[in-house]
């Protein structure tokens, strides 16, 4: 009885294997690519990402070659971000600060969010929204600080990633960009 209780439980262990490993290959097969924090390839390593044309009679207006679908766009030239829609309306726009760390320009996808943290710089920081990391290990994202001191420009000394905006931008980011949500960074 013993030898048959054991071989049960054997079977029932490798058919519960089974089931995760398949149940893993198709959870990583739907992931977009990208998700993991990496920029999609969009242009040669080093080489100068164009500027995306702007419209000159309306200025905050969402750039042409952004993207498509429902998307985050952020210019790191511009200081602005445009919330947009899945079927390409601009939701909202707003100017924002960025940290003393840039992205590169190219397709992400967000990869985690925290309510509430404090920033590399030592501020308190709420509704961060991250989509990359550098390779030293910075992580770059959207936050809105919650202290007075927020519209004060980093301290230059410090590395952040973090993109600031204010607090009621911080809410609309907050509400619209969750995981998986492509972030389309341009010039």
């Amino acid at each position: 009885m013993a030898g048959t209780s054991s071989g049960v439980v054997a079977a029932l262990t490798a058919a519960a294997v089974g089931v995760v490993g398949v149940l893993a290959y198709q959870a990583s097969a739907t992931v977009p690519p990208g998700l993991g924090g990496r920029a999609s390839a969009s242009a040669a390593p080093g080489a100068p990402a164009a500027k995306a044309p702007r419209d000159r009679r309306h200025p905050t207006a969402l750039p042409n070659s952004s993207g498509t679908g429902e998307r985050v766009v952020y210019s790191v030239d511009d200081d602005r971000v445009w919330l947009v829609s899945e079927r390409g309306r601009v939701e909202r726009t707003f100017k924002v600060n960025p940290g003393t760390v840039d992205p590169p320009v190219g397709t992400y996808w967000v990869t985690s969010r925290s309510k509430a943290v404090t920033g590399t710089d030592g501020l308190p920081i709420e509704h961060v929204v991250r989509f990359t990391t550098t390779k030293d290990g910075s992580a770059i994202g959207f936050s809105a600080v919650t202290a007075r001191r927020a519209t004060e420009p980093p301290d230059p000394t410090v590395r952040t990633g973090g993109i600031r905006e204010t607090r009621r931008d911080g809410d609309a980011m907050w509400n619209f960009a969750t995981i998986g949500v492509k972030v389309v960074v341009i010039r």
